[in-house]
């Protein structure tokens, strides 16, 4: 097994690392979680654990993980329906955008259009790993098709 990775981003450079760890990741909309008066938007998932599949040493496996911005003044999004907690995205990256430095804009891209864009006051980010998926909610095999509109079943 591999160690649980804990990574932290404050500039571009450093969120181009997690964007590189969290794509394809499952996030359900119940999951994102935007506190406000806190200034701060987590978003539980389970991501693919690269490195075990990149190592060839046993087979693709999910990791459920935590994503944490903090110090953000706005969270606004686009095709991505809040009002329903159990409908599944597939996080495609993410990328910081500055403005008014050392301020911009964090955009986390879902399939089928989805987004998420966070205006922050600095940039600073936390991908925590919290352990493996051993309930096997989410299944590597069926993997990510970027095709399927959200809600339609992987079945044919």
């Amino acid at each position: 097994m591999s160690p649980h990775l804990k990574l932290i981003a404050l500039d571009a450079d450093d969120l181009a690392v997690i964007s590189a760890h969290v794509q394809d990741a499952r996030v359900q909309t119940a999951d994102i979680i935007w506190r406000q008066g806190e200034k701060r938007l987590v978003i539980g998932m389970n991501r693919l654990d690269w490195e075990q599949t990149m190592s060839g040493k046993t087979e693709p496996r999910r990791l459920v993980a935590a994503l944490r911005f903090d110090r953000v003044l706005a969270c606004k999004s686009r095709n991505i329906d809040l009002a329903k907690p159990d409908n599944v995205l597939e996080l495609v990256g993410i990328e910081f955008h500055d403005a008014d430095s050392p301020g911009g804009s964090a955009l986390l891209m879902f399939a089928h259009g989805g987004a998420l864009r966070l205006d922050v006051e600095c940039l600073e980010c936390e991908l925590t790993d919290l352990g493996p998926d051993d309930l096997g909610v989410a299944d590597v095999e069926g993997g990510p098709d970027h095709r399927r509109r959200p809600g339609e079943s992987r079945d044919p």
